[in-house]
């Protein structure tokens, strides 16, 4: 089955190809973890999450790296704050960021490489650009040379003169061109490493790239991917670094999902109503985070409001019922609920996810195929090989789309009464049969 992708470099949906037949390699930026994460942080963690289950399930060997930045004036600050050191809130925002990760059931990454882990690489990374002319040194401090790449903007689509006409004029500062960006930065503040020009730090800009080169043959990577806030200057400062060493563009796809809304208002600091995602996760749960942001096309805002979340939630447990019908009634039949090597009805559903990743449209499939489960549920008599092909579609559903949920899983007793239910029922035996019925209910089989 083909895929198409958006790709933000060309600005148009493409069919996928990757680099080497039948394996995808996929980069996403990851938190810098100096506090917890808000419920934008979890967009692109939920994101390409499904669209590494998405591959996973068509038979590609997939390669998922995910970076934490550990070194920032921000985590400097808030140890300060917190008055322990900038690598126990590294360490501590980590765990947290982890738990977030989890609880919204996104795969755990192949590799999650820290900049503190990384730093003789950055360093010689660096060093090389310098060498070559592409960065240059002025009083400890470090910086790229935007000029010399040619296509400088091509995934912004931004024009360096226009850049340079917007750009703020610093007459103190010691760069070349107000468009250069910093690769080390001198520091006397905070953790710092030694390097051949000053005791510092790394700009942000090349961590990145290093990350990607230490893991993935030359740096060519599939997919990258990340919020669209990054696109510039984030992810056009790496593609420079990349071209003026390696002469390629870090990745053939570049992937950028959407913001969050709060009540149709961005959500940001500054107006003070952001929120984290572990607040979230915890009121609502991760099920219904994730909900939230499947349900939405990747590329366009989520507007997230308690009433959706509220609305998340009962449509949730709809899915759950009718999902958790079919697994009773195969196992009262004595069929299994775990293995099924059978025909699914999920090609229409792989068909909306390999369109750009349509989530929407992959659970327009799920309601429709709930829907027909609950006609095939009330059906007299019940066409079993049926409610297999449902249940097992929508088993195979939920697993890509990263939505959990806890099956009712009968033993010998329950099995036992529910036959005590039938033959009252039967027998007319109505009171025994209530009784039995307000049991099978409480044990979530009715």
């Amino acid at each position: 089955m083909e895929i198409k992708l958006y790709n933000s470099l060309t600005n148009q949906i493409e069919p996928f190809h990757p680099i080497k037949e039948g394996e995808v390699s996929c980069y996403v930026c990851g938190p810098t973890v100096y506090n917890y994460v808000h419920f934008g942080n979890m967009r692109p963690v939920v994101v390409f999450d499904v669209l590494r289950r998405l591959f996973i399930e068509l038979g590609y060997k997939v390669t998922f790296i995910s970076n934490f930045t550990d070194i920032d004036d921000k985590i400097i600050k808030q140890a300060k704050l917190e008055g322990i050191s900038e690598k126990e809130i590294a360490k501590k925002y980590i765990a947290a960021f982890e738990e977030d990760r989890e609880n919204v059931h996104a795969l755990k990454p192949d590799y999650q490489p820290r900049v503190t882990e990384t730093m003789d690489l950055i360093i010689d990374f660096i060093d090389q650009l310098v060498k070559k002319g592409f960065a240059y040194v002025i009083d400890g401090d470090v910086y790229f040379r935007v000029n010399k790449i040619d296509d400088y903007g091509c995934l912004s689509k931004m024009k360096k003169e226009d850049l340079l006409v917007g750009a703020r004029i610093d007459e103190n500062s010691k760069k070349e061109s107000p468009l250069d960006f910093a690769l080390w930065k001198k520091t006397d503040d905070g953790i710092k490493f030694d390097s051949p020009w000053s005791e510092g730090r790394p700009g942000w800009h090349s961590e990145c790239v290093v990350m990607i080169n230490s893991l993935i043959p030359d740096g060519h990577i599939d997919i990258h991917g990340g919020g669209f806030d990054l696109k510039f200057p984030h992810h056009e400062n790496e593609i420079a670094q990349e071209e003026a060493l390696k002469g390629h563009k870090i990745a053939n796809y570049w992937m950028h999902n959407g913001f969050i809304n709060i009540d149709n208002v961005k959500m940001s600091k500054s107006l003070g109503n952001v929120k984290q995602a572990k607040d979230l996760i915890n009121h609502y749960g991760g099920n219904v985070v994730r909900y939230i942001l499947v349900n939405s096309y990747y590329r366009t805002p989520v507007n997230f409001s308690d009433e959706l979340a509220l609305s998340a939630a009962k449509e949730l447990d709809k899915l759950e019922q009718t999902y958790n019908k079919l697994a009773v009634q195969l196992q009262l039949a004595d069929q299994s609920i775990d293995d099924y090597s059978g025909e699914l009805d999920v090609e229409s559903f792989l068909k909306a996810l390999c369109d750009d990743l349509n989530t929407p449209n992959a659970l327009t499939e799920v309601y429709r195929v709930i829907k027909e489960s609950n006609v095939a549920l009330r059906a007299k008599p019940m066409d079993l090989d049926l409610i297999k092909v449902k249940y097992f579609s929508l088993k195979k559903m939920f697993n890509i789309l990263g939505l959990e949920f806890n099956n009712v899983i009968l033993t010998e007793d329950d099995k036992l009464l529910y036959s005590k239910y039938l033959e009252a029922r039967t027998n007319k035996d109505f009171v025994a049969a209530d009784e039995y019925r307000k049991t099978l209910i409480e044990k979530k089989i009715l």
